[in-house]
């Protein structure tokens, strides 16, 4: 990639009508690299990726998504939302769903070429898809659509893949075969921005953005995931482990759940 930075804000600010949903933060995203965007439930993370993408325009501060403006760097750029419900009257198939992908560079009405044909191929076979191809996505399971909207995004081939938790809750199969693509998309020089609230999965980034209605802090895993900051950022108390390990009492934010990771010395 041309860009040492996939995307760059500076003094960005987000509202919603009288409601301030982003004050006014800076925030780098270096390309090449994964980085996971943190925060309690309502702090800005969506927001922000809705930034990138030029869906949701700041209210101030200026965007640049891989060396342009977010609307101009719209068709590089894959953005996979989270899937918890799809509309069962809509009569699609897998493979049409992941065929989509390619109309940001061709539209919906330009006929695919070969070459178009084998992106939506593999990647419904990276994501183990291939078998379901025919199959209506209101019969799937949670994770596998979810896996359906990835592959989606790889048949994109874009430069920038976005992902609002994606694998919150998901099975063990298609949450390890979402990491596995992550990982092979960064092999090849992709850059990969996800949302969690997993600072175990976040730990595995190469850099963090920690996200409380701004950018709280943002750098490598062991500057951010540090007890203070969390603490800080999600409002609740640190719990530490003999064995060295840290959690995040998290129940407030994510019901009936802690989140655990170690604490990188």
């Amino acid at each position: 990639m041309p860009h040492a930075v996939a995307a760059l804000g500076t003094g960005v600010a987000v509202a919603y009508g009288r409601r301030i949903a982003i004050a006014a933060s800076d925030f780098t995203i270096p390309a090449g690299r994964l980085t996971a965007v943190i925060g309690p439930n309502g702090s800005g993370k969506s927001t922000l990726l809705n930034v990138l993408t030029g869906l949701v325009r700041p209210a101030s501060g200026t965007v640049e998504v891989l060396g342009t403006d977010p609307v101009s760097a719209r068709s590089r750029v894959a953005y996979v939302l989270q899937t918890n419900a799809v509309n069962e009257a809509v009569p699609i198939t897998v493979r049409e769903v992941v065929a989509m992908g390619r109309y940001a560079e061709l539209g919906p009405f330009r006929p695919f070429r070969d070459a178009d044909r084998r992106l939506v191929a593999s990647a419904m076979e990276r994501l183990g898809v291939t078998d379901l191809a025919d199959r209506h996505l209101g019969e799937l399971s949670g994770g596998q659509r979810q896996r359906v909207f990835v592959a989606q995004g790889l048949a994109q081939n874009a430069e920038l893949l976005l992902l609002d938790e994606p694998v919150t809750g998901l099975d063990l199969v298609s949450r390890q075969r979402i990491i596995d693509v992550v990982r092979d998309e960064l092999d090849v020089g992709r850059t990969v921005v996800y949302t969690t609230h997993d600072l175990a999965d976040a730990a595995e980034a190469d850099h963090i953005i920690l996200m409380a209605s701004k950018v709280f802090a943002q750098g490598p895993p062991d500057v951010v995931l540090d007890p203070d900051l969390l603490s800080t950022a999600f409002g609740v108390g640190i719990i530490h482990f003999g064995d060295g390990h840290l959690a995040l009492d998290d129940a407030h934010h994510v019901p009936g759940r802690h989140v655990h990771f170690e604490r990188k010395r």
